[in-house]
């Protein structure tokens, strides 16, 4: 252990940077949720992290040089890659991998305004979904008390690490490895869920283990960046509804089946249709309007990035269930140039969105409400002086 871990002072200063930083964000922390953040260290649940270097992720340690550097990066308001493609930088040689991150520590301020939406209270009953690195954990354990929280995993190996990251720093909720689609139904039901990892609907097994009256806070995302943290609040009917906070989130998705490949832009069949939009694939990447078209894709569509044999940058979207698919390449000017194939153009559903969202003149993610129940779950907006429209949340 180097000497800056031992530092009392050094570490106190860097919790409450983080708190001050928090605070000056988008969240208005309360007293409560001040004082778990102030109180509960990040730097034991992330020993190591990745850096990206390009395409490639190095592991980085307080022992591999500028531990100061290393401990303000800990407690920075920023998320932290611990694992790519399943293995976790604790494994990672000094080279570093390349590939595509699958566990990570959530930036510490999204973490606070999705806590704050959760309302947490001593002995309130809570589910998380996505245990990763086990700090949120820790924070929940301080809000609620240690028995009253309960966390899966569907990494048998990241489940290990935060259950003795925990007890370490003097937490005991009870964390198990399991299929988070599934909950925890041995310990049903809760007052409390919360997902730290996204979904394209929420699982039924979720509604079915959440108290009526219970809260659920849940990143609800697709194939693309920028998705929602939802609200809700369980009805006595057994649905639940509520309303999307304003904070955009891309959390990774919650993994349960096998990863979906995305075929690269040389995968082009015969039947292909090439033409023009001046549509930009970069739209995809503007998070205001990246959550609207993402509720319009199939799901299940996935996206990926290449390039061509000219050399240009291509965004690929790919429905698995049909094998629809488009590439889309960024030309020199404007628009773009976009190949299709399958039964159904991909992109076209991008241009339409597109165009509906400025319709309802850029409507907001916090404009929005959602309703689920176990066979239907829509996200609705209400335009002034308008009825109400609704979108399905497909799984």
């Amino acid at each position: 252990m180097t000497d800056i871990l031992q530092d009392a002072r050094r570490l106190a200063a860097a919790r409450i940077a983080l708190t001050r930083s928090i605070d000056r964000g988008s969240v208005v922390l309360s007293s409560r949720l001040a004082e778990v953040f102030l109180n509960v260290p990040r730097h034991p649940f992330v020993p190591v992290f990745y850096r990206r270097d390009g395409e490639r992720f190095t592991p980085w340690r307080v022992t591999d040089g500028d531990p100061e550097g290393w401990l303000d990066q800990v407690y920075a308001d920023d998320s932290l890659i611990t694992e790519v493609d399943g293995l976790h930088a604790e494994q990672a040689g000094p080279e570093g991998v390349t590939g595509v991150p699958t566990s990570s520590s959530t930036a510490p301020g999204l973490m606070a305004d999705m806590l704050d939406a959760l309302d947490v209270r001593p002995g309130t009953t809570v589910l998380e979904i996505g245990t990763g690195s086990g700090y949120n954990a820790a924070l929940l354990s301080r809000l609620a008390g240690d028995g009253c929280v309960a966390s899966v995993d569907r990494s048998a190996a990241l489940v290990a690490l935060a259950r003795d990251r925990l007890a370490a720093t003097g937490h005991t909720p009870f964390v198990r490895q399991g299929d988070g689609a599934a909950g925890l139904p041995g310990r049903a039901p809760y007052d409390r869920i919360i997902a730290t990892c996204s979904v394209r609907h929420i699982p039924p097994a979720w509604l079915e283990q959440l108290l009526p009256g219970g809260v659920m806070v849940v990143p609800v995302k697709g194939a693309l960046a920028g998705g929602l943290v939802v609200r809700l609040t369980k009805l006595p009917d057994g649905t639940a509804a509520g309303h999307v906070l304003h904070t955009p989130a891309s959390f990774m998705p919650l993994e349960s089946g096998p990863r979906r490949s995305v075929p690269g832009p040389g995968a082009v069949p015969s039947t292909a249709v090439r033409r023009r939009s001046p549509l930009p694939a970069s739209v995809l990447d503007d998070w205001t309007f990246s959550f609207f078209a993402d509720i319009r894709f199939p799901a299940g569509t996935v996206r990926g990035h290449g390039r061509d044999s000219e050399g240009r940058r291509v965004t690929t979207l790919y429905d698995p269930s049909d094998g629809s698919g488009a590439h889309i390449a960024e030309p020199s000017r404007g628009g773009s140039e976009v190949t299709v194939f399958g039964p159904h153009d991909l992109w076209s559903t991008a241009e339409e969105a597109h165009e509906e969202w400025l319709r309802l003149h850029r409507p907001r993610r916090e404009w929005f409400t959602i309703e689920a129940a176990p066979g239907r779950q829509t996200l609705a907006h209400t335009p002034p002086g308008g009825p109400p429209r609704h979108w399905p949340l497909t799984g």
